[in-house]
């Protein structure tokens, strides 16, 4: 049985299995079933999508299968994906369900399904939708008629914005500030204006256009180019640059300088310890963080916990811990305190709640951070046997570790999906980095290459 749900839902090209719309009507009839028969009552369904021409189609296959099982399903419209997360909790739904592919270009798109808690749906339900796919023997696509119902969706829309402001704005007033919001062409780009402009704000929205393929095309935080000119050359006082269902966001200064995940995580960290909400000093990041995270935490007292690659192993060691915030490079941040699903909306209204408190600008509030340099090597191997079990690397390794202290790091890892092993150091300086990199990677070829 093929295994078609990944760390985010299930994703892959429109149109093509398992998105092609005989399939995802299978989808929302199976997960219908399994959760009628789990909780004991007919199930309720909060839709969303972004702007990629196909959601349309993918939303009215999908409700024609579960309503065929029974659910009662209502669609928010084009909204984001924590926005989704948020209606499921708060209506609540028993399951909420984003049709979205993030980042992706816009022939892509992809299933996201959030338990009512935020956190995503279970593997044991995921592998029994997959079997009901491999099952499946009609091939229909009759949409039984849908026409959602847009004034209910414009009101579901307005909810979440409601509570997103009870949670993340407060009292935040952001008169006198000039904003510019890079909506990426997608889900965000009614909502973000609407919600920063109602709190005072002057904002300037570029991106904000979408046509069904201009989702994420040389926009939003996925190329960060015009956020900069925009803001420098309107003199804003920042910069948000979201991605396609802008459950992430990045973040431009004053000066034209991009603020990442990691000096975002910074930020927060020390804006959360001043209002006691930094558990024990720890923050949550993966293995792809830079080395200065974990250093400018360390210069506090403070410790960095790494987690595998992806939201779903940071919000598992988050809730493990107990931490107060934890995230990814690319900007997807989480307060657990607030929600389990990555908001770009809500991650920007706490860094401006940060900016206001401290009556610093955003260059400051990320002083004491410094990106390290860094580099990577990709080695052909034959074979993906356990660096571990090869004497020759964990040797060369453990000397490599040694040489660059407390100020480095070496990550050694294979590709998911291609026969490499990649080597990932960081360090003070660029050059010795570059020289164990290669070094490593030598040896590497030497023992597992072709």
């Amino acid at each position: 049985m093929a295994k078609l749900f990944g760390t985010d839902g299930i994703r892959g090209e429109a149109g093509r299995f398992p998105l092609d719309a005989p399939t995802v009507r299978v989808i929302g009839n199976s997960l219908a079933r399994h959760l009628a028969a789990r909780l004991g009552h007919t199930p309720r369904f909060v839709i969303g999508r972004d702007t990629r021409e196909s959601g349309a189609w993918i939303e009215a296959a999908f409700v024609a299968g579960a309503t065929e099982a029974g659910a009662f399903c209502e669609t928010a419209g084009v909204i984001t994906t924590p926005g989704v997360a948020t209606l499921a909790r708060i209506l609540p739904a028993d399951a909420g369900i984003v049709l979205s592919a993030s980042h992706n270009p816009y022939h892509d798109n992809g299933i996201k399904i959030f338990t009512p808690t935020g956190r995503k749906l279970d593997e044991a339900t995921e592998r029994l939708i997959e079997a009901d796919i491999a099952a499946a023997s009609a091939n229909t696509s009759d949409t039984n008629g849908y026409q959602p119902d847009e004034a209910r969706a414009a009101a579901l829309r307005a909810k979440y914005l409601l509570q997103l402001r009870l949670d993340a704005a407060k009292d935040l007033s952001l008169k006198g500030h000039k904003i510019v919001l890079d909506c990426a062409n997608g889900a965000a780009a009614r909502l973000a204006p609407d919600l920063f402009a109602s709190l005072g704000a002057a904002v300037i929205a570029i991106n904000c256009a979408p046509d069904g393929q201009n989702i994420n095309r040389d926009c939003g935080s996925l190329h960060l180019e015009g956020l900069q000119e925009k803001v420098k050359e309107t003199g804003a006082d920042l910069g948000v640059g979201f991605d396609g269902d802008a459950d992430r966001s990045l973040f431009v200064d004053a000066q034209g300088a991009i603020v990442d995940g990691d000096a975002t995580l910074w930020a927060l960290a020390q804006y959360l310890d001043a209002r006691g909400e930094l558990p024990d000093g720890l923050v949550v990041a993966t293995v792809m963080s830079n080395i200065g995270l974990e250093i400018a935490l360390r210069s506090r007292g403070w410790t960095l916990a790494r987690t595998d690659v992806g939201d779903k192993y940071v919000l598992e060691e988050l809730l493990n811990s107990g931490a107060g915030v934890g995230g990814e490079q690319s900007g997807h941040i989480m307060f657990p305190r607030l929600s389990l699903a990555g908001d770009g909306m809500m991650t920007a209204l706490l860094l401006l709640q940060a900016m206001q408190a401290t009556e610093k600008p955003l260059h400051e509030l990320v002083s004491g951070f410094t990106r390290y340099p860094q580099t990577l090597v990709n080695v052909r191997v034959q074979e993906k046997k356990s660096f571990s079990d090869v004497p020759l690397i964990v040797s060369a390794k453990e000397k490599i570790e040694q040489e660059l202290g407390d100020t480095g790091r070496l990550l050694l890892r294979y590709s998911g999906t291609e026969p490499l092993a990649r080597v990932m150091i960081e360090g003070a300086e660029q050059k010795k980095i570059e020289a164990y990199a290669h070094e490593l990677a030598a040896v590497i070829g030497a023992a597992l290459g072709k």
